[in-house]
């Protein structure tokens, strides 16, 4: 795979991110959601650290996973060039241009939605580019996720140990796009692991 063509994936991946994440922070309010299937839903939540709501505490902590957000993406392009240099299997290329795209959407809100969008809330819809400024700084970002997969909601079984008669979500977790082509590109490099890096043959003396 080219590295043309991995550029292309790249680019198609952060348009289509960063599309969903601009029309949801404009259209919606904080916390509403948009119901597409019983199994699928439109919830817009914003993630101030990393995944799973997890954050790095302190006055710099947000500056912190910022900072190594981007140095994590410079190492994943060298990987990209690298392996493309080296004719790494299509599947490798491919992967790592999932992760790479997905790493870069992210860092994009993390960056500059700070700046060029103001703060929603559960009563007001977010506006670009507002005469009063954005809700942050620079690398102080949100970063806006919006598709939610409630799978299954329900009471647990009495019988079950500790969760038993308790409120269950399956799949409670909210993602975006960029989320998405992260896990897959990491689900393809698992699957596909012979193929992305193949054991070079010894040479018989």
């Amino acid at each position: 795979m080219s590295l043309k063509k991995a550029t292309l994936v790249i680019f198609i991946v952060l348009l289509i991110d960063q599309l969903s994440k601009f029309y949801i922070k404009t259209n919606f309010f904080l916390g509403e959601d948009s119901p597409v299937f019983d199994w699928f839903k439109i919830l817009f939540i914003e993630n101030n650290g990393m995944a799973w709501g997890a954050q790095i505490p302190g006055e710099y902590g947000k500056l912190i996973l910022t900072l190594f957000r981007l140095v994590a993406i410079v190492g994943i392009g060298y990987w990209l060039w690298d392996t493309v240099r080296k004719n790494g299997a299509k599947v490798l290329v491919f992967s790592i241009a999932l992760i790479f795209a997905g790493a870069m959407g992210n860092i994009i809100d993390s960056v500059f939605y700070g700046l060029i969008f103001d703060e929603s809330t559960p009563t007001h819809v977010a506006s670009f580019l507002p005469e009063a400024g954005g809700y942050g700084t620079l690398f102080h970002g949100k970063v806006v996720d919006m598709l939610y997969f409630p799978l299954w909601e329900g009471n647990l079984p009495e019988w079950l140990p500790f969760w038993g008669g308790q409120y269950f979500t399956f799949f409670d977790p909210v993602f975006n796009i960029a989320d998405s082509a992260i896990t897959i590109g990491v689900a393809l490099l698992i699957i596909f692991n012979k193929k992305a890096f193949p054991k070079e043959k010894k040479v018989e003396s």
